[in-house]
């Protein structure tokens, strides 16, 4: 008997690298599953059929994303022909709430079963889009442990399943074979800069960031900043860079000193290495104004509002500057008090971020909630 059809959406390099987890997980329960949609590399080495280019759809901003509406539309309807012709049995959207939520709605339109993955952050921007969620998928999986409350008052089945950066390998390299391999002192203390995962974030960050490391070294000769690359992203927009490169970013993360990082998942990946950090975000000015009048949180760093408390520091927009930046990331590179209230607050995330129960992975605990809705 053949397997399921499973449509799977994600369209930025986090979602790619969990999907490609979830990928595994479903082809484990159902080997002859077909699973096709919008997804990465990542996702596509491990069988998953892809309808689009991937490189189109990491556009992130009220501005950016209008630019390319005509785009994002013709998509939509073709991801609807799919629906309509594929015989999709299960319709798992995973992030990426832009796109996703109109999925979401045309497979609930159609009566295919919805699993989301990685619940959009719908209660920092608007909390009665929390409903209009609930409506329109039948289970959804949530990383964030606050997430599952939130969205049950709202009428949700949510289920949190773990964060799954959680289930990624360690990475191999000690520091001096990393250092080695950077060709820098193998005793250098390294900073971390991480200016995005899109082009359009990496345009924005790259050059305030390495001003702020060169404020750095020139208080603290020793330390080597190391960029981190993202395979997403032109390689030409890092040829200015006068620092290392690397794309081994779980690896910087670990034998990182600090780390400059801009907001979003990187700054779980962060707090789960025990890596100080400072947050930073710069975009486009009109998206800025239009955020600073919707969003209802507090932080907008991940590891703040998991933390429940202002951790690390965030700094944005106009306040991007390298001497801000520098300034914020020498409290943390240095012994002392400051230093060592952050590294506790980061094992507080990283519990708190770890599901309870069997030692499964997210991955898993998704294809079972997979399972249940397939029958």
């Amino acid at each position: 008997m053949a397997g399921p059809t499973i449509l799977l959406s994600a369209g930025e390099p986090s979602g790619d690298l969990h999907g490609s987890g979830l990928v595994r997980a479903l082809k484990r329960r159902w080997p002859d599953a077909c699973l096709l949609g919008l997804g990465g590399p990542r996702m596509q080495a491990e069988g998953f059929q892809a309808l689009a280019e991937f490189e189109r759809l990491a556009v992130m901003g009220f501005v950016e994303v209008a630019a390319q509406l005509p785009f994002f539309l013709g998509l939509l309807r073709r991801v609807e022909a799919e629906l309509d012709a594929a015989g999709v049995d299960l319709v798992i959207p995973i992030d990426y709430p832009g796109f996703n939520l109109r999925l979401a709605k045309a497979a609930r339109a159609r009566s295919i079963p919805v699993l989301y993955y990685i619940a959009p952050q719908v209660w920092a921007w608007h909390r009665s889009r929390m409903a209009e969620l609930a409506r329109n998928t039948d289970r959804i999986a949530v990383i964030l442990p606050f997430e599952a409350e939130l969205l049950r008052q709202a009428g949700a089945d949510a289920h949190f399943v773990g964060h799954p950066l959680l289930d990624l390998p360690e990475p191999v390299d000690d520091g001096v074979a990393f250092r080695a391999g950077l060709d820098v002192p193998a005793e250098a203390p390294l900073l971390a800069l991480f200016p995005g995962s899109r082009a359009q974030e990496v345009k924005r960050h790259l050059a305030p960031f390495v001003g702020a490391a060169e404020r750095v070294r020139a208080e603290r000769r020793g330390v080597q900043p190391v960029i981190a690359t993202s395979t997403a992203v032109p390689s030409e927009l890092y040829d200015a860079a006068p620092y290392p490169t690397t794309g081994d970013s779980r690896a910087l993360l670990r034998h990182a000193r600090a780390a400059l990082v801009k907001s979003g998942t990187t700054t779980l990946e962060t707090a789960l290495a025990l890596t100080p950090m400072v947050i930073a975000y710069r975009t486009h000015p009109l998206t800025f104004w239009l955020a600073r009048r919707l969003v209802e949180v507090e932080h907008i760093g991940l590891v703040n509002l998991v933390a429940g408390e202002r951790l690390v520091p965030e700094l944005l927009q106009d306040d991007v500057e390298p001497h801000r930046l520098a300034d914020a990331l020498l409290r943390v590179l240095d012994e002392g008090p400051e230093r060592e209230r952050v590294l506790a607050g980061l094992r507080g995330v990283r519990a708190r971020l770890e599901a309870p129960g069997e030692a499964a992975s997210a991955a898993d605990r998704v294809a079972a909630l997979a399972g249940e809705l397939l029958g």
